[in-house]
């Protein structure tokens, strides 16, 4: 546990954050009762007139990012928090789609301090700071996307009016459980009585069905209450209600994008089916199965020495378990049954998450392998990802190409290095990787 040092609202946020991330003995502790004496205090259980909270293991931030453009689109003051950032901390919160200028978090950082009784982690901090610089901005909605799990997770000290869960999976098990019920059991945790609840998963663990109905929740679930289809460039969604027939093909998952629909549907106010189509076309989410733009691309064509025109496509992905995986594999199956391309992948994966469930997938698809090494103490070494790719490859009696790379810019130099024009270029795994990528640019 680290001292304040006597930070201020004046101490820049690098200070701020180095501080969070050493100020309480665990890094994750999971828990109500600290958070929720500070959010008391300082009056900000509730940040908005309307709530919505968004749990699941993968869909998550595409859903929050889809329903932020619609309402935004529709007049209204939005307000999100998601987790974990990519390049800068200042992405976690956002006020009608902008980014908050450094000193607004380190002021709001230091008044949580002035108020807080006992040490909170990084995460339960950046909550409170979250939902304090909301009831300032006087708001129509926030919402907040779930950390990890649900019940016990910071964000469930505020009581949603919407409760959505986006899909379930097996992913963070030291915390939430090894089966999909005892996760759903957790994801449910967000779930508040007589309150609607969305579900996207189509494969409902049985344990968010019981605690939906002992709380006597609106249900609305995928293939029971909605519904949605897609074919060609196009797709539909249709309840019992209402019907929109030939929306556009979105660059966010389309099951999310349906998810979003349902929970629009429970909204108090008056959403257009014009909106929705606009929202559909503008929305996207950084690194999620996003194509870099070539005009992006100067920096790693002065890194390699060759021109921009030259490059592969790029694509970048923070894919890092196994549902998410098999997502990707199929986007890339899509792909290929269009055009042959070769497609070479640069890959890093934390040490503590499922590397054979995301490797899986992926590996009759990728037709060249760079393992990367990921710092830090969760972090793993391109040698050691290789090693496992390998005897799973041997397993599976597939035949692999590919290497360990010392760090994230070596695999991305060689990778593009090899690659020609015509092929793509797979930046994926861990939220790190992408970032290390992210940062070349």
């Amino acid at each position: 546990m680290q001292n304040n040092h006597n930070l201020q609202a004046t101490s820049s946020l690098d200070e701020w954050l180095s501080y969070l991330e050493n100020s309480h003995f665990k890094s994750i502790d999971l828990g109500l009762e600290r958070i929720t004496a500070v959010a008391k205090e300082l009056d900000i259980l509730n940040p908005a007139p309307f709530v919505i909270t968004v749990g699941g293991t993968n869909g998550k931030g595409t859903t929050c990012r889809l329903l932020e453009t619609i309402l935004i689109n529709s007049g209204l003051r939005v307000g999100v928090y998601s987790s974990p950032h990519l390049l800068r901390y200042n992405e976690r919160v956002r006020i009608q789609n902008q980014d908050l200028p450094d000193d607004s978090h380190t002021q709001s950082f230091a008044y949580i301090e002035q108020h807080k009784k006992e040490s909170l982690t990084y995460f339960e901090f950046s909550t409170l700071s979250a939902l304090y610089l909301f009831k300032q901005a006087n708001l129509d909605v926030v919402i907040l996307e779930v950390g990890l799990g649900g019940r016990l997770d910071a964000t469930n000290i505020v009581d949603s009016d919407i409760a959505v869960i986006t899909s379930i999976d097996i992913d963070h098990v030291d915390f939430l459980g090894s089966t999909r019920e005892q996760i759903g059991f957790e994801k449910a945790g967000i779930f508040r009585t007589n309150k609607p609840v969305i579900i996207g998963e189509p494969d409902i663990p049985y344990s968010i069905l019981a605690h939906a109905e002992k709380l006597h929740c609106q249900l609305s679930c995928r293939d029971r209450d909605w519904f949605y289809s897609a074919e060609h460039n196009r797709w539909h969604w249709h309840n019992q209600n209402r019907n929109f027939e030939n929306l556009p093909i979105c660059s966010i998952p389309i099951q999310n994008a349906a998810t979003a629909l349902a929970v629009v549907q429970y909204l108090p106010f008056v959403i257009s089916e014009e909106i929705i189509r606009k929202s559909l076309q503008e929305v996207e989410l950084t690194g999620r199965f996003q194509t870099i733009k070539v005009e992006h691309l100067q920096p790693i064509a002065s890194l390699i020495n060759r021109p921009i025109e030259e490059l592969p496509r790029i694509i970048i992905d923070v894919g890092h378990n196994p549902h998410a995986a098999r997502y990707l594999a199929s986007k890339l199956i899509e792909i290929k049954s269009k055009n042959s391309q070769k497609i070479t992948a640069v890959c890093g994966v934390l040490k503590d998450k499922d590397a054979d469930g995301v490797l899986l997938p992926l590996l009759s698809i990728i037709d060249r392998w760079h393992c990367v090494t990921l710092e830090g103490p969760r972090g793993q070494s391109g040698q050691d990802l290789f090693a496992k790719l390998q005897q799973l490859a041997d397993k599976n009696q597939l035949a692999i190409d590919g290497k360990g790379n010392s760090s994230i810019e070596s695999g991305i130099k060689e990778a593009i290095s090899e690659t020609n024009k015509n092929d793509i270029v797979l930046i994926f795994g861990s939220f790190v990787t992408v970032t290390g990528f992210l940062e070349l640019l």
